[in-house]
């Protein structure tokens, strides 16, 4: 039997989220499946799982977006077929807040805010604390709650956050969220 790829799930996939993830991968020495990028997400789980199992290295970054579609999007059926594939391990999730006030929502383990800081408490969009504990609002993070996964880091719009992401600063808030997954999982 073929080892699991230990595999980094995130809820966008537009082209902020994109540079900030390979940025953040190059820099950890991981990989983002590039092709994965799209608002919304156009590969299906099936030909993305062949994607993640050709690449050579590990942590393996996937992004998956619905583009506000309300219920189960495409992102959604993609990552939920990727999550459960026998060849797949995933050691963390990072759920991108969204504008979908009270739509769409999951539980998260804990959060990063726009200052770096970790927090028990929800982050919107720009990366600042909600009143909620333990949940965020998002486009692509209904079906979180269906997957046993090890820890869930929820942050803001990734590769933005009122520029305190931005790639120019090394996107300091993905590196973070990428560390505590890692730190939890136990890769080095």
């Amino acid at each position: 039997m073929e080892r699991k790829r230990k595999v980094i799930l995130v809820t966008d996939g537009d082209e902020y989220a994109l540079r900030a993830v390979e940025y953040v991968s190059n820099k950890i020495g991981g990989r983002c499946i590039s092709q994965s990028q799209g608002n919304p997400t156009l590969l299906s789980g099936k030909q993305l799982v062949n994607l993640i199992i050709q690449t050579p290295y590990d942590p393996v970054f996937v992004l998956f977006d619905d583009c506000g579609y309300i219920g189960e999007g495409a992102g959604e059926h993609a990552l939920l077929y990727v999550a459960n594939h026998e060849q797949i391990e995933v050691v963390g999730v990072i759920a991108v807040a969204s504008n979908s006030h009270s739509i769409e929502w999951t539980k998260v383990d804990v959060c990063i805010d726009r200052f770096g800081e970790l927090t028990e408490f929800g982050i919107d969009k720009g990366g600042l604390q909600e009143l909620e504990v333990g949940r965020i609002n998002g486009d692509t993070v209904y079906c979180l709650d269906q997957l046993d996964v090890p820890i869930i880091v929820g942050i803001g719009d990734i590769g933005k956050m009122a520029g305190r992401d931005d790639i120019t600063k090394g996107c300091p808030i993905t590196l973070k969220a990428v560390e505590v997954i890692l730190e939890r999982s136990g890769i080095k």
